[in-house]
């Protein structure tokens, strides 16, 4: 099975880097889009918006962002309803993006739309975050046709040299990338992972650092499927892409894996790398909890929350 874009279409950005992205994916596809937040920064400029009003607490946590989101419920399925495929895009690192998430998420779900997520994940030095990314990464894949998983981190990993903000930069051209080509093709109803490359002029090379990205996440035999999004393709020889494409249904050695390539104009050749997993990933250790069993976890239905309330009692002395 797969999921297959239908007009029209909503991009919801969650979050300052949700809100960026959903504009470039807006441009790309010639779709509408929302933006969320509970920072009003993070809509300037934005013709459709939400702002989740969290005053007058300055710094609010994740849960009672994800607590006043509830009071803006009518708002979301107002703003949903009329299309009928959703695309969410959340940074998870972020409050606002993993605050969110699993609340628009579930609304779109319950409307009856076509869900394709994308969740950013933290780096794993930002250890006061990776928890609550872990269990908003739950929530959005279950309420999730297809979820694409970009981890900044396994990039980090790959190529200590490159600074945070330079790995943002290239998993989101990344991205950008899988999505101009979503209107021509289908992606795999399951988890998919994004790997991908810094700059580098040897495209196999690319392929190796995507690959070493990719395994930072998944182990090999989790993969069922590939496909290598190769940008600049076709200037490159046709015998050195069939070698790539042997070269990945190589390594994963398993008959049920899937390997099909997309070439693509560029200035610079570079691999971007699609997986789609069936099993568990490195992200589902970010919960210690999550490996309770859906049918075994009371409190599933309902994302954890807090609740702003105002209640004016009288001093006692």
């Amino acid at each position: 099975m797969e999921f297959q874009i239908q007009e029209p279409i909503l991009v919801i950005g969650l979050g300052g880097a949700g809100s960026r992205i959903a504009t470039g994916i807006k441009e790309e596809l010639g779709s509408d889009s929302l933006v969320i937040s509970h920072d009003p920064k993070d809509l300037a400029g934005k013709s459709s918006r939400i702002l989740i009003n969290t005053s007058p607490i300055i710094n609010p946590s994740a849960y009672l962002i994800r607590g006043v989101s509830l009071g803006a419920e009518k708002s979301l399925v107002e703003k949903i309803e009329p299309y009928s495929t959703v695309i969410i895009v959340a940074n998870l690192a972020g409050k606002s993006g993993a605050a969110l998430a699993p609340v628009v998420s579930q609304i779109a779900q319950e409307l009856g739309k076509n869900v394709l997520s994308f969740g950013i994940m933290p780096f794993k030095f930002e250890k006061d975050r990776i928890f609550f990314s872990g269990v908003s990464l739950k929530r959005l894949k279950a309420n999730s046709d297809c979820t694409i998983i970009i981890d900044n981190d396994a990039l980090l990993d790959s190529n200590p040299d490159l600074t945070p903000d330079a790995c943002n930069v290239i998993t989101n051209a990344a991205l950008m990338h899988v999505v101009s080509t979503l209107k021509n093709s289908a992606l795999p109803l399951r988890t998919n992972i994004l790997s991908t490359s810094k700059d580098i002029p040897d495209i196999e090379d690319s392929l190796r650092d995507s690959l070493k990205m990719l395994y930072e996440d998944v182990p090999p035999k989790n993969i069922k499927s590939a496909l290598l999004y190769v940008m600049g393709g076709k200037k490159v020889p046709i015998g050195t892409l069939n070698s790539m494409v042997n070269t990945i249904s190589g390594i994963f050695s398993n008959d049920s894996t899937r390997v099909s390539m997309s070439v693509a104009n560029g200035e610079k050749s570079k691999v971007v790398l699609l997986s789609s997993v069936d099993g568990e990933t490195r992200f589902d250790r970010y919960d210690p909890l999550g490996i309770i069993p859906k049918e075994n976890t009371l409190d599933w239905d309902e994302p954890e929350a807090s609740v702003k309330i105002d209640l004016e009692l009288e001093q006692i002395e």
